[in-house]
């Protein structure tokens, strides 16, 4: 069981602050240390959603590095077992203005938890339906075969590498309801369920029992 520290509510601003300022990020890492254990966790997650900027992720690796020191100078000085550490990431390494720092996830991470989903979704593809997580798509770098095989070519070894599963789907307003493929034109979400077209595990079973799964 792990303590998982950010979300995407998280102010990316307050993270930002304490990643780049080495008192702030010893303070971080100690408190979380202390809450961890205070709770029964066996390790820390590190949730930053989303990372825009390349000094955002070189301090990042910083922080790794400390917080793995810390973890193993308190396993050598008790009886605990040593922290696991890990950490979210977006579905590829490398972006237009930076790439999460891979040495610093290699060395002091016991792996990270890869977002393989949030490829298409209705919000910011409004006008055609499209697979939210696909494993395979020959037609773009959207999906999660490519997006792993960047990871592995950045130097990430394979035991690194959790895949995130989405227990959630999106729904879109059909153009045209006979028309429900994949591809299908669409005129933004369809809000029976969130206004977002997000519709969670329970949603899609309700609506399969109620419709069938061609409905």
């Amino acid at each position: 069981m792990l303590l998982s520290v950010g979300g995407s509510r998280t102010s990316i601003t307050a993270l930002s602050s304490m990643i780049s300022n080495p008192s702030s990020r010893n303070s971080f890492i100690q408190s979380s240390k202390r809450v961890a254990r205070l709770y029964g966790f066996q390790g820390l997650d590190l949730a930053w959603i989303p990372i825009r900027s390349s000094s955002d992720m070189y301090y990042m690796g910083m922080l790794f590095q400390e917080w793995r020191a810390a973890a193993k100078f308190e396993a050598t000085n008790s009886t605990n077992p040593e922290l696991i550490i890990t950490a979210f990431v977006e579905y590829k390494p490398g972006y237009s203005f930076a790439y999460y720092p891979v040495e610093s996830i290699q060395d002091n991470l016991n792996w990270v938890h890869v977002s393989a989903c949030n490829y298409h979704a209705p919000l910011w593809a409004p006008d055609y339906t499209a697979a939210p997580a696909p494993l395979y798509d020959p037609s773009t770098q959207l999906n999660t075969d490519s997006a792993i095989k960047q990871w592995l070519d950045s130097g990430i070894a394979p035991n690194k590498l959790v895949l995130l599963l989405p227990f959630y789907g999106f729904a879109w307003k059909l153009r045209n309801p006979r028309d429900n493929a994949i591809g299908a034109a669409a005129a933004g979400p369809a809000t029976n369920y969130s206004t977002r077209g997000l519709m969670s595990y329970k949603d899609i079973k309700d609506y399969i029992r109620g419709h069938g799964d061609g409905g």
